[in-house]
């Protein structure tokens, strides 16, 4: 479950607002969560609280591709973006850094500013704690669960890397039964 307030955005927010390309001379992702939003939202990183969530109209996410963007809000220590739809290059991006995003395009036209919600992302659930609603979201396929769990696809690969690793490993070490 992740708990937190609503900062809303409307339709069509793209990539050159979320994080401006004069600040992609730098990766980090500190340096990037300082500049998030401030084209759209001047005032963004001073109401925003670590485990907010953003909630936004159509096509959230358009313009480039660039992986920055879902990078930004993430680093901005916001736990979800729930939209009433994604470009589709954001939405790929943000399951690949391990962003929780939701499609519903109820909880985006009945959620307001500084409403307090519930997610869970596993059931596509949105519950408004502020007021008595409940929201439905697409959901996802358990192995997009888990790459968003752990971190992203490069966590998500180091991990499976990992335990094929340690598989190899112990079968080698198990003894065999002599042949008959």
């Amino acid at each position: 479950m992740i708990i937190g307030n609503v900062i809303k955005y409307g339709d069509n927010v793209d990539t050159d607002v979320i994080i401006p390309a004069r600040y992609l001379t730098r990766s980090d992702p500190e340096h990037l969560a300082r500049h998030c939003m401030e084209d759209l939202d001047p005032d963004f990183l001073k109401k925003r609280k670590p485990g907010d969530m953003i909630v936004a109209g159509n096509n959230f996410g358009c313009g480039s591709s660039r992986e920055d963007a879902p990078l930004a809000i993430k680093s901005a220590e916001i736990l979800c973006v729930i939209a009433a739809s994604f470009a589709r290059i954001f939405y790929r991006n943000a399951i690949n850094i391990g962003l929780t995003i939701l499609e519903s395009p109820e909880a985006s036209n009945r959620l307001r500013e500084g409403d307090r919600i519930e997610v869970d992302p596993a059931a596509g659930l949105i519950k408004n704690l502020s007021r008595p609603e409940t929201y439905k979201a697409a959901s996802f396929p358990p192995v997009i669960l888990q790459i968003i769990r752990e971190g992203g696809l490069v966590e998500f690969v180091k991990r499976r890397l990992s335990e094929k690793e340690q598989e190899i490993q112990s079968s080698k070490q198990a003894p065999t039964k002599p042949l008959k």
